[in-house]
């Protein structure tokens, strides 16, 4: 066989089984992204469907922590909170869920609210470079029955609510303590 015949073999092969494909070949599906909803949000399929878009949780939010991105870049289109632009702080009247005319954020005491949890990350953590950094432990708006320090360390607990102050106060690059929302767990 000559110099060119044998570099053509090949690629005439690959072109034979190409053409043998019976289905083209479909693309990956999209990796699944987890938001952080406002406080008292449904479980995320039912606050999908029973959420309206219609901005009242977004209006009467005294931090302006929660948005909405109607092109459905960010929150796929619904409330959603980015906690390292400003997280939840758990205001006193919870007003969000206080005012959903649809039921998609439900009423819920400030000791049941789940919108994730928060995780330490004690490799980027100033204390773990021998720092005195406490700022997420004093930041959190549920104090010890979320966030206390145990042995040097940060320990995340039962009582955390996922309202992101301890994320959005933190002063590391990443983040040192990120909250995982409801949704990816």
């Amino acid at each position: 066989m000559k110099p060119l015949g044998r570099t053509l073999a090949p690629l005439q092969q690959a072109a034979e089984q190409l053409g043998k494909l019976e289905e083209p070949i479909a693309p990956p599906p999209a990796p699944v992204r987890h938001w952080l909803r406002p406080p008292g949000s449904l479980h995320e399929e039912q606050f999908r469907q029973t959420c309206s878009r219609c901005s009242e949780c977004v209006r009467v939010c005294p931090a302006h922590a929660i948005k909405i991105d109607f092109t459905g870049d960010q929150g796929e289109g619904l409330p959603y909170i980015e906690p390292d632009v400003m997280s939840c702080v758990m205001c006193s009247g919870l007003s969000c869920m206080n005012n959903c005319p649809t039921g998609a954020l439900q009423s819920t005491l400030a000791d049941y609210i789940d919108m994730g949890v928060a995780v330490w990350h004690e490799y980027s953590c100033l204390r773990t470079s021998g720092e005195d950094c406490t700022i997420c432990v004093e930041a959190c708006p549920v104090g010890a029955k979320a966030l206390v320090l145990e042995e040097e360390r940060v320990k995340v607990r039962e009582g955390c609510t996922g309202c992101g102050k301890c994320q959005h106060d933190c002063p590391t690059s990443p983040k040192s303590i990120t909250v995982l929302p409801r949704s990816a767990r």
